[in-house]
Order: C-alpha cells, then structure tokens, then sequence
C-alpha cells in the first residue's frame, strides 16, 4: 500500500498519548493525516507541521464517526 495524505480538520477531542506518557488532546484546526503500511496513522498539525501523535487506525475512525476529525478530501 502506497502512503496516502489527507488533509483534515480537527473539531472536537481526539486524544493521543504524548512523548511524556500523558494523554492530550490533538489541538482544535487544520491538520494532516497520513497513512502507510500499518495499523495507525500519523496526524501532523502546527503551523510548520512540527507536532504529530500516531494513532490506531480503530482512534481514527472514532474521530471520523464523532465528527471531531473532518476529511478534506
């Protein structure tokens, strides 16, 4: 499978767990998601895309279903 990016806004809680082992929220806005070989996904946000959080494929659908992660395109 060949890496698909799609881009996306965040509306609502999407959690993630941080480098630090806390639970956070993936910030309100505009974001990306990418997608390869695997069973997560890498969202990527920040004016630079310098933060990203890789989440469960199952997490992403969740967000997608609660309406607080919008697919673009």
């Amino acid at each position: 499978m060949a890496r698909t990016i799609h881009i996306a806004r965040i509306t609502g809680p999407v959690p993630y767990l941080g480098d630090d082992g806390k639970h956070r929220d993936i910030p309100l806005g505009p974001c990306l998601v990418e997608r390869e070989n695997g069973p997560q996904v890498d969202i990527v946000w920040g004016a630079n895309g310098q933060n990203f959080a890789a989440l469960p494929i199952e997490a992403l659908a969740s967000a997608a279903t609660s309406g607080h992660l919008l697919l673009l395109n």
